[in-house]
């Protein structure tokens, strides 16, 4: 249960970070010279990874915690 609980906080931050980096993309994206930024879906792409890694670390820190409880 715990197990598939940490990996739905994972799906959560993955699709979180990839509406964050569209919104980023749409309101401070570069035109032009960015290799990332210039392009839509390459910077949702870079939130959805970056979204992943985040709450991969913090639903470590989270579970480790409770797995110490008990």
């Amino acid at each position: 249960m715990l197990k598939r609980n940490k990996y739905l906080l994972i799906i959560v931050g993955v699709v979180l970070g990839a509406i964050a980096g569209f919104i980023y993309w749409e309101f401070w994206g570069c035109t032009n010279g960015c290799p990332i930024r210039s392009i839509w879906w390459r910077m949702t792409l870079w939130g959805a990874v970056m979204g992943g890694l985040i709450m991969s670390i913090v639903s470590d820190y989270l579970f480790r915690k409770t797995e110490e409880k008990n």
